[in-house]
């Protein structure tokens, strides 16, 4: 952690709290990777005409960066709990474009609203991320974040933070002492990027450059 210019109340690349760690550097690397390939896609897009798998994906992977990066800047400020929170809206989109690149037929139900009820489980759209289906291991997923986005007392957990008194409190603000906490939202969140990142090469295959790095 850097120790430099730990009150400041914006902190920027220079003197982020979590600056140097591993999984920081890996997430930042993703995602300039992840932008470079979606600049192709948009070249793609707007001169072909497109599918309605590679409509959807125009919709569901850049809400999905777009998150991603908001992840990035939440941990750049030290509010790593909030980070958390948005790390279940990223595992969706990375599960529904999966669900949606191996199951094109089923790409009607996203024109039709994605309706409760009739869209797939998000743990079987987290199945579909591996190679070989594994239900409980996606559905063991779903229940993590659930807790957290529901904030029950499981969640509560992922918002602990030392207090100088020895003792633990809840955090009502920046989380500049947690790198353990800064490592798991880090590696996770660049794991479920680099699956947007798959998918999109899957989906736009012709995409010029882009499809150099199938």
């Amino acid at each position: 952690m850097n120790s430099d210019n730990i009150s400041s109340a914006v902190f920027t690349p220079c003197n982020e709290p979590y600056l140097g760690r591993e999984s920081v550097y890996h997430f930042d690397q993703v995602i300039l990777s992840c932008l470079e390939a979606n600049t192709d896609v948009v070249a793609f897009t707007h001169t072909n005409a497109l599918t309605d798998l590679q409509k959807a994906a125009c919709q569901i992977i850049p809400q999905g960066i777009n998150i991603a990066l908001s992840i990035r800047e939440l941990v750049r400020q030290g509010y790593l709990f909030s980070a958390v929170v948005l790390m279940r809206p990223l595992i969706e989109r990375a599960g529904m474009i999966s669900y949606l690149q191996i199951n094109p037929e089923d790409v009607h139900l996203w024109q039709d609203g994605w309706k409760y009820r009739e869209r797939p489980s998000l743990a079987t759209m987290l199945a579909t991320m591996q190679g070989e289906t594994n239900i409980d291991q996606a559905k063991q997923i779903c229940d993590l974040f659930n807790h957290i986005l529901h904030g029950d007392p499981i969640g509560s957990s992922f918002n602990l933070v030392h207090l100088d008194s020895g003792s633990l409190g809840y955090s009502v603000s920046k989380t500049l002492h947690d790198p353990e906490l800064c490592d798991f939202i880090c590696f996770q969140s660049y794991c479920y990027l680099i699956v947007l990142m798959g998918r999109m090469v899957a989906c736009f295959p012709n995409a010029p450059k882009l499809s150099e790095k199938k």
